[in-house]
């Protein structure tokens, strides 16, 4: 005979999940709106942009705006991997090893 299923702790559980993944992506949001630089405007301009965005029906100025955060996190990886790599060798992030010419 099989076990019955504990379904509150079940829904429990599922609820503490949701409420993680939901926190994770505010901070995410929040780490984004920062590493855009978008923290230095105050929340009224940021919020109206924001809104303006999500108004907009253009599909080439969405695109566009696409392509623009597609190359912001392609820039983000490599210059990441590129400090990483800097540090692994011990030469110091933005010198390079060639001797001036």
């Amino acid at each position: 005979m099989r076990k019955p299923r504990d379904l509150d702790a079940a829904l429990q559980a599922l609820e503490q999940k949701a409420k993680g993944l939901k926190e994770r992506r505010v901070r995410q949001l929040g780490e984004l709106v920062a590493a855009t630089g978008a923290d230095a405007l105050d929340a009224e301009t940021l919020a109206g942009g924001l809104l303006a965005m999500m108004e907009g029906s253009d599909p080439a100025k969405k695109e566009s705006w696409r392509k623009r955060g597609q190359a912001f996190f392609q820039r983000r990886t490599r210059d990441t991997a590129n400090r990483a790599s800097s540090r692994d060798s011990g030469a110091a992030p933005g010198k390079s090893d060639a001797a001036p010419g």
